[in-house]
């Protein structure tokens, strides 16, 4: 048999020791065969040549990055076919899609994925972290709900006999039908001695009402809206302006149902009558004189939306200052969206929250407001 000198043995292993640290085990051959040695210089090469965790998931990278833009310069998107409405519309559930990047991200072992994804986490954290925590307090001088009760609610009279139980000093519905006011009016008489209903919204008090009128938010629009004689239009009123008597002075209080939004084919996201009342109803409410202003009704939007920013820059959210969470009221079976609002100025909002599902597909919004 032929023997290895030990040196030859010496330096053969000086020599496999850096190879092998570098995947490259075998390159001075023992007793194996060719094709073995070739096979592991082979998988050297690949390894070699294989994207670094830098240059690993560039579409993950980029979707991040493009989620992070759409969500900091979503009032940028255009509203033609109300593109830019329906986006805000459900802004915060755009969330969802970080940790589905992420771990993606993970899968791929990307760095720059991981990376990419800080710039969504800021910015949906910068628009929503805020709502995240419990902000309600104890206290309150008057409670306020509002609640769309829904046409073709199945059950008005044990709707009515819910809220009568919140225990709420002022009550706002919207949706009120010719057939069902007589229910609510019947029901809510010994827990609300004044109240007052115009078209299909109305308010409920235990303190007095005064000065009540209907409010033009421009439901009915254009040439032949002027034709339509006063009791016709009266019955299409879904917007009131009231004061409430308080032992702290006048309060102002605003009920309003806006518009309907519609997918249609052919013409998108329609928000068409729904952002002209909201423009109306800002002008409104800038005409205010009374400092002390509540806003309560099924506003058809989440404030997210541009077609608020009229009502947001004079009033503000009694959810987002003292809720629990998002307070998503819609649809009351699975809510997704918060388009019931409670709207204030001039009052302190101290706790929001929402009341337990009735009749109707919404949930009622409720809030305790102090001076």
């Amino acid at each position: 048999m032929h023997r290895v000198p030990p040196s030859a043995r010496t330096t053969s292993r000086r020599i496999r020791r850096p190879l092998d640290a570098l995947g490259l085990t075998d390159v001075v051959p023992r007793d194996t065969g060719h094709g073995t040695w070739r096979a592991r210089i082979r998988r050297a090469v690949r390894a070699g040549t294989r994207p670094g965790p830098w240059r690993r998931g560039r579409v993950l990278a980029a979707s991040a990055l493009l989620l992070g833009l759409l969500m900091l310069l979503h009032a940028r998107i255009t509203d033609r076919g109300g593109l830019g409405s329906l986006v805000e519309s459900f802004l915060p559930w755009f969330g969802l899609f970080v940790p589905v990047l992420l771990a993606g991200a993970l899968w791929r072992r990307s760095a720059s994925a991981v990376v990419a994804l800080v710039l969504p986490v800021t910015v949906w954290l910068s628009l929503f972290g805020g709502l995240l925590g419990n902000r309600s307090g104890p206290g309150g001088d008057l409670t306020v709900v509002s609640h769309n009760v829904d046409a073709g609610n199945p059950d008005p009279a044990g709707t009515a006999r819910d809220l009568a139980a919140s225990g709420a000093d002022v009550l706002a519905l919207e949706e009120i039908t010719p057939q069902a006011a007589g229910m609510y009016e019947k029901e809510l008489a010994k827990a609300y001695p004044y109240h007052a209903v115009l078209g299909t919204v109305g308010v409920w008090s235990r303190l007095p009402l005064s000065d009540t009128r209907p409010v033009d938010i421009e439901t009915d629009y254009g040439p032949l809206a002027a034709t339509k004689p006063a009791d016709a239009r009266s019955a299409e009123t879904r917007a009131l302006r009231t004061t409430v008597a308080t032992d702290r002075g006048p309060l102002a209080v605003y009920v309003a149902h806006l518009g309907s939004v519609r997918v249609l084919p052919g013409s998108g996201f329609w928000t068409e009558s729904r952002d002209r009342g909201a423009k109306a109803l800002a002008k409104a409410v800038a005409a205010e004189p009374d400092q002390r202003v509540v806003l309560l009704g099924d506003l058809n939007g989440t404030l997210d939306d541009r077609a608020f920013a009229g009502l947001t820059s004079r009033l503000e959210s009694a959810q987002d200052l003292a809720g629990d969470g998002f307070g998503f009221s819609w649809p009351a079976r699975f809510p997704v969206a918060r388009i019931d609002q409670i709207l204030v100025r001039g009052v302190r909002p101290e706790s929001a929250w929402l009341l337990p599902a009735t009749g109707s597909d919404h949930l009622p919004v409720a809030a305790a407001v102090s001076w």
